[in-house]
């Protein structure tokens, strides 16, 4: 899916030559205009993958403020003939002239993006960011699921319970809310974030004063003591959940990475809190929550050295002062919950005796 169909509407014809303008400086593979009876313009644009978010911002700071203006945006499977291989130059050539001075685009068509465009980012992650019914049943599911794995030490139900969990979302789109600024997104990403943990842990809480849970079997052993290995796996998934979602990747194998980081932790510390092992418990639940926040943290990270940013200068600063109060926020906690780590291993108290 290298190319992109772009579908653009302008409510009047005299927009025409400025439309042909920016088609013919961003090169692109093809595109035919149709006018209809009431003198709208529908134009039909095939461009690469690479030049699309560039061409969109373009069209957006030029046409967004008139009423009837419309851009829908469709990946090509394939077309024939097969377009000339694109190549990424390491350095800017040379501005895009516009006939509007300040339509200069912080994405010319010479800096090309070997990703997604933030548009299309933006429609995959506030779709599966959103609190459902099926969200919250793909969460018990999952959880029930991860509890009988951890209990009866079955790794391999324990992998299926991760492929169903749903936390791939809502914390993607956490991260891509803070490099946009776009609040909106961010309070449903921590909406579905909140309630799946709450129903996540107090379901395996309720597993855990039904069913006897043995401390000394290896999956919950494993997952009763925070270590700082784990550290490295939640980046790991973070920004591997991140990058899938920029390039078009499938984020099946991917969501389970980050699930592998946030599900069985806090199936664990909710299984351990309901048979009475409260010191373990807590150890789980710091597991979890460390986890958490590295996933966010490398998301947020990976999404701007991707360069995904808004456009308009109020926005871009709204994204500014989010993003500096959340990482203000995730390396804070990630401070916070070193120390505690440390702590609760007996590091500090050893280092005293020593």
């Amino acid at each position: 899916m290298n190319n992109r169909l772009l579908i653009l509407n302008l409510p009047d014809t005299e927009y025409r030559g400025e439309v042909e303008y920016l088609l013919s400086k961003y090169d692109v593979l093809n595109s035919w205009c149709q006018e209809s009876s009431d003198k709208k313009l529908v134009y039909h644009i095939i461009i690469r993958r690479a030049k699309t978010e560039s061409f969109i911002n373009t069209l957006q700071k030029r046409f967004s403020k008139i009423e009837g203006f419309r851009i829908s945006l469709l990946p090509i499977e394939a077309s024939i003939p097969v377009p000339d291989p694109i190549f990424y130059p390491e350095r800017e050539e040379e501005q895009m002239e516009t006939t509007v001075e300040d339509l200069k685009d912080q994405l010319d068509p010479q800096k090309l993006i070997n990703r997604l465009s933030r548009h299309e980012l933006y429609a995959n992650l506030s779709d599966i960011s959103k609190l459902s019914g099926i969200f919250i049943l793909m969460v018990i599911l999952s959880a029930i699921v991860s509890a009988i794995g951890v209990l009866n030490n079955n790794v391999a139900v324990i992998i299926g319970a991760m492929v169903i969990a749903p936390f791939l979302g809502p914390n993607m789109a956490l991260s891509l809310a803070t490099n946009l600024g776009d609040i909106d997104l961010a309070k449903d990403a921590i909406k579905s974030n909140y309630v799946g943990v709450l129903i996540a842990f107090t379901l395996s809480t309720f597993l855990g004063c039904i069913f006897i849970v043995d401390p000394t079997v290896p999956e919950i052993a494993l997952r009763a003591r925070t270590n700082l290995g784990s550290i490295t796996l939640a980046f790991a998934s973070g920004m591997a959940g991140a990058l899938a979602f920029t390039v078009g990747f499938s984020t099946t194998l991917i969501g389970v990475m980050v699930a592998v980081a946030l599900l069985p932790p806090l199936v664990t510390s909710g299984l351990l809190l309901g048979s009475g092992e409260y010191t373990l418990a807590a150890g789980a639940f710091l597991l979890f929550f460390i986890n958490l926040v590295c996933v966010n943290l490398a998301g947020v990270l990976t999404f701007k050295f991707q360069k995904i940013q808004p456009i308009y200068p109020e926005k871009i600063e709204n994204a500014q002062k989010l993003m500096k109060l959340s990482l203000i926020i995730w390396f804070s906690l990630l401070a916070i919950l070193l120390i505690m780590i440390l702590q609760y291993r007996g590091v500090f108290d050893l280092l005293l005796l020593a």
